[in-house]
């Protein structure tokens, strides 16, 4: 599987801030990727909202990797905005089976999840898993 369907393919990314302490603090995140930066809708008071606006290096990983996947890690700086803006429609086009999970719609989670972090690469490590 190559990189960038890997990235398309995953419903979960790993999403580490450092806490007010310097404890790292990860986090079970959906997102979307648009070919730049990762883009994660958060509740507006979340620890990884205050932890990013703090300290804006954070680490993300790509949840599981099956054998013959690659495993995907990456450092990269963080921002937070409101709202998705552009990626938007991507995430919602990603997560429609999630919000029908939930019982919500994309604009009541949306709603809810008002906040968004935008995590621009700095550092790659993509391997095989065995």
């Amino acid at each position: 599987m190559e990189l960038a369907d890997r990235l398309a393919a995953a419903e979960v990314l790993w999403l580490t801030t450092l806490g007010e302490r310097g404890q790292p603090q990860s986090s079970p995140v959906w997102f979307a990727w648009d070919g730049e930066a990762f883009h994660v809708a958060s509740e507006p008071g979340a620890a990884k909202v205050a932890n990013v606006r703090r300290h804006p290096a954070v680490s993300v990983h790509l949840d599981g990797a099956g054998a013959g996947d690659l495993v995907v890690t990456v450092e990269g700086e963080a921002s937070t905005q409101d709202g998705l803006g552009p990626a938007t429609e991507a995430y919602v086009r990603k997560y429609a089976d999630g919000f029908a999970r939930l019982g919500l719609t994309p604009a009541a989670y949306l709603a809810t999840f008002s906040a968004a972090l935008r995590v621009v690469p700095t550092r790659w490590r993509v391997f095989p898993s065995t």
